[in-house]
Formats: C-alpha cells, structure tokens, sequence
C-alpha cells in the first residue's frame, strides 16, 4: 500500500511538472508568434515603402540617363538629387532590425534579403558612381579638330576609376543574390537591374580605360601609327567581314590624321606561307598566312591582327603599332551622332542607309576599282567627321559603347603592356582559354567567294541541357540561317565565285566552338546528321559544317555540346557580327548540384 500510495504521489508531481513545462511551451510560442506576426506586418509596411521608393528610383534613373545623354546637366544634377532621396529611403527602409529577422525567415528570406541587396546597389550607384560620371566632362574623350586634348583626358582618368569601381562593386554584390528561387516579379527585377548595371559598367570600364590608355595610344611619349581595318560584311569571315579596304592612322600628342589609304588586294599573296600556330593551320590550313583577306578565318581577333601587320610590313616596309578594325554597321552608330556625311563627288552617307550603300548599292554600276575608290573616299569622310565636326560627346560615346558590346570595333596594340589593359574586355576580340561562364562560338566565314553576306539573316538559341558527370553541363544549340537574297539581278562582282554551283546560294562555313574545356557531341543539319570538319584552338573544340542557302531558303543546323568540369553560371553565345541583327536566346536551367 505505501508503495503505490508513493507511486500515486509521484505520478501528480509528474504531471504537475509536464503541464508547467507546456504552459510555459505554449507562453513562449505565444510570445514567439506575436512577435513574428509583429515584425512581419512591419516588414511588409517597410516593404511596401521600400517598393514604391524603389519605383520611384527606377523612374528617376530613366530620366538621369535620358538628360546625360542629351546633356541637360543642371535637370541632370536637380534628377539625381531626388534619386539620392529615394534610393537613401529605400535603404533604410529595408535596413531595420525587423527586416534582418525577416531575411532569416523561411520560404521568404531570399525573397526580402534580394529587396535589401537592390536597394543597397541602387542607393551605391545614386551616391558613389552616378555624382563622380556627372562632375566628369565626357567631352575630353572626343577629339575636337583633330587633336584629343591629352591633359584633360589624364585629369577625368581618376574620377572614371572611382566611378568604375562603384559600378562594378554593386555587381558583384548583385552576382552574389541567388535569382533561381526568388519569386517571379523580384527575380525579373533583378535580372533587369544586373543588365543595366554590366551596361553602365561597359560604359565606366570603357571610358576609365580609354582616360587610362589613350594617352600613350595618341602619342603623349611619342608619334604612334596604327592600321585602320575596314570589316567587309558582305564577305563573312569570323571576325566579322574580309579585311578590304585599309587606311594608316597617325597620331602625335593627340593630333590624329589619316595618311595613307589602300586595299588587301594591293598586297598580293604570301609564298611561303607567313608562319601560322599549328592549331590555326590544321583548322583553316595555310590560309591566314598567304591571303590577306583570310587572316581572320579564326575568331581570336590577335591572331588576325599580327598577320596583317606583318603582311602589311612587307609590302610598305612600314611597322605599325596596332591594328584597328571597324565595319559598315559601326559607322551608322558613328553616323547618328555625327549626322550625314557627304563624299566628295559622290553619295551621302546617311545613318539609316550607309549599310545598304556600302554592302549593296556600291556593288550596282561599279568595277573593282570604282568600288575600292568609293569604299577608300567613304572612310576617309566619316573619319574626317568624326575628327572634325561638333559632335555631343555623349551620343558618340554611347554609339561607341554600342559597337563595343557588339564587337564591331577590334583593337590590338603590338605593345604588350597596353595590350594586358583591355585583353579581358570585347574591344580586345580575344578568344578566351578561360571562362567563368561557359561560352559558344558560332563564326561564320564566306564559302562562296562571293558578296552574298548582306542577305543573310542567322539566328541561334542556346538551352541549357541535363546535367552530367564531373559537373558537366550539356547543351543544345539551334542556328538557323535565312537568305533574304533576290534569285535574279545581281552584279557580278555579287555572285563572285560562285562556288555553290548555283550563284544565288550562299555557301557559309559554320565553325561551331564548344565552351573552354568543352566537346562538341555531334550535329544535324535539317535534322540529319551531318559531316563536320574538326579541330582545337585555346582549349575549345571547333567544328565546321558546310551550310548551302538558297534564295528566300532557310537551314537549321542543331549541336550537342558539353561544358568543362565544375561549370557554373549561365551559358552565352559569342557570334560574327553581320550586316543585320542576329536573334538570340539563351534558355536558363536550374543550377546542377555540385
């Protein structure tokens, strides 16, 4: 009996203790609730001030960009202001205790840490970079009569690499939000505001770069000469178009003046064959080294480069320190802030048209040397426009920026030093060996030996495919190739060669460059597999097929590829620029798990 009357005892005194213990469970979840209720009713108040603030910020920025590159700089400064306002309000509305413990949250803590890291990099951006790019005057990086006043370019060069700074710090930052879970309006934000922050960062970098390296490029230690390359587009080649037509640029202390103006063909061919890496040459065989206008079967624009320089050496027994290649479509950029440039006897080139008159009228009721004539006069007016005439510097730099991003200027320096400056950027045109993203090359060279690259129309979309073994990615790539050409009416000095058999079909050799360390798997061309011709260069593998279109015809070519090991990131598509806008699409895939 005194046993179970302790065990009775013991018992009460247990769930006496147990139901303590649950009072005080249920007070503390109590507690915990209401606080968690709390804060998240503040976090949304704050939010809601924070997205409208963030709204207003995106307005504001609009309206600052559209007034710098009009020149308005007292709206400008008045705009920016406001914007400092809105993005400082933004910052600490998203900045409060309570904010913090809703980063921490589940299922919505990505969500709100992403509000806070937008906010931050548009508040840096009002107060570090935007401030710095308005007290810049742009107009020292445009010449005026000729002559770039170098001293004045030195003095911005500090306040363009504050400036780059900042932008590229918001970037980073950005790079580091993880955008695959965030919920579908933020997520598009925020891809929005990385596109137009790498833009602003391709404007900084550019301009910080040229107030560092232009100097010397123009002759502040000394006289320079450089060859100015003119990009034929209706003669494809993987850089862009046939080295035709060339001119000598000279400069010294920042006057810059055009000397000497001659064709590709003037130099004839090189037997024996100049010396080609061994890579180049089992891809494109002895070519680049005998043909001036060959030099850029490969894409990696250096290599071109120094063979046309050393070409160019012996034939005018001259050595220049850089080669500069332009073409048609960068001139109508030029040409939109320069306005109508007239040829002496001859056309008016206009913004809207230069590209048809270059690549296609030019070619009616023209022999060879009325052409090279016409195409030698055009350079040199748009050249003396762009030295000589009153232009807003802003609309030139934003024209420049534009063929920049698009590759359509090239730039090498024979000096290694400069050449280190800008190797990582697309000015450089450098293939690269090593990537942080994966890239594919589609390059196009003529296979016709004729002018038929104006009607050509490629588009291409690239899908990230399964993932793989080692970390590996697969990739699916569809190019499709459209001629707009007439089957009837073209000159001669058009059809050319006509090594298609057929004059009106254009015969382009599509080289297919896998991404660094990557493969190609295989390919189909109209959905049947298909032969490729193969090789390697800077540790991608490259592959060619052979794409015959018709007139008013179009042909898919489909690839297979695989990324290096330990890939990362969204892949991109690195292409020939052409007379006309390519499409393109990169379809994005969740992350593998590595």
């Amino acid at each position: 009996m005194a046993e179970s009357h302790g065990s009775r005892r013991g018992r009460r005194r247990l769930r006496r203790r147990t139901r303590r213990r649950v009072r005080r469970v249920l007070l503390v979840g109590l507690v915990v609730t209401a606080v968690l209720l709390g804060a998240a009713g503040w976090v949304g108040f704050r939010g809601w001030q924070a997205r409208a603030h963030l709204v207003n910020a995106a307005g504001l920025a609009r309206e600052l960009s559209t007034q710098v590159l009009a020149g308005d700089l007292d709206r400008a400064q008045r705009t920016l202001a406001a914007l400092q306002e809105q993005a400082g309000a933004a910052r600490a509305a998203t900045g409060d205790p309570g904010w913090w413990v809703a980063r921490h949250a589940p299922y919505a803590g990505d969500d709100v840490a992403a509000v806070r890291s937008i906010a931050v990099a548009i508040d840096d951006l009002a107060r570090n970079a935007f401030p710095v790019l308005l007290r810049t005057d742009l107009a020292t990086l445009v010449p005026t009569e000729g002559r770039l006043d170098l001293a004045r370019l030195q003095a911005a060069s500090a306040g363009l690499t504050e400036a780059d700074a900042a932008v590229r710090r918001s970037r980073v930052d950005l790079d580091a939000v993880p955008a695959e879970d965030l919920v579908s309006q933020l997520r598009t934000a925020l891809g929005e505001l990385r596109t137009e922050i790498d833009r602003l960062a391709g404007l900084t970098g550019a301009a910080q770069r040229g107030a560092r390296v232009l100097p010397a490029l123009l002759g502040a230690d000394g006289p320079r000469s450089y060859l100015l390359l003119s990009q034929n587009l209706a003669e494809l080649r993987a850089t862009g178009g046939m080295f035709g037509a060339y001119a000598v640029i000279h400069a010294d202390d920042g006057r810059i003046r055009l000397r000497e103006q001659g064709t590709s063909a003037q130099f004839g061919r090189f037997t024996p064959a100049l010396p080609v890496a061994e890579e180049v040459r089992r891809i494109y065989t002895d070519l680049p080294g005998i043909y001036p206008a060959d030099v850029n079967l490969t894409p990696h624009f250096p290599t071109a480069a120094k063979l046309y320089r050393e070409m160019y050496r012996r034939h005018s027994g001259e050595t220049v320190d850089g080669v500069l290649a332009v073409d048609p479509v960068m001139l109508s950029y030029l040409l939109q802030a320069t306005g109508p440039v007239r040829v002496p006897g001859d056309a008016t080139l206009v913004s809207s048209q230069v590209v048809r008159t270059l690549l296609s009228d030019a070619y009616q009721g023209r022999d060879d040397s009325g052409q090279d004539a016409f195409f030698a006069a055009s350079a040199s007016a748009v050249f003396d426009a762009f030295l000589t005439k009153k232009v807003n510097p802003r609309g030139l730099l934003s024209a420049l920026d534009r063929s920049i991003t698009e590759r359509r200027i090239l730039f090498w320096s024979a000096r290694s030093e400069e050449q280190r400056t800008f190797h990582d950027t697309r000015l450089a045109g450098v293939l690269p060996e090593q990537e942080a993203a994966p890239t594919v090359g589609v390059f196009l060279n003529d296979g016709s030996g004729a002018k038929l690259g104006y009607y050509l129309r490629p588009a291409a979309t690239l899908t990230m495919g399964d993932c793989a073994d080692e970390g590996r990615r697969q990739l699916r790539l569809r190019f499709t190739l459209h001629s707009s050409a007439p089957d009837s009416g073209l000159s001669k000095s058009v059809l050319g060669l006509a090594k298609a058999d057929d004059p009106y079909t254009a015969r382009t050799l599509v080289s297919i460059y896998s991404p660094a360390g990557g493969t190609v798997l295989g390919a189909r061309l109209d959905g049947k597999p298909t032969s490729l011709g193969s090789g390697t260069e800077r540790r991608r593998q490259v592959v060619i097929a052979t794409v015959d279109v018709a007139p008013n015809a179009t042909r898919t070519l489909d690839v297979d590829l695989l990324t290096s090991r330990n890939t990362a990131g969204t892949p991109d598509i690195w292409h020939t620029p052409t007379a006309t806008p390519w499409t393109t699409q990169v379809v994005p895939a969740p992350s593998c798990k590595q």
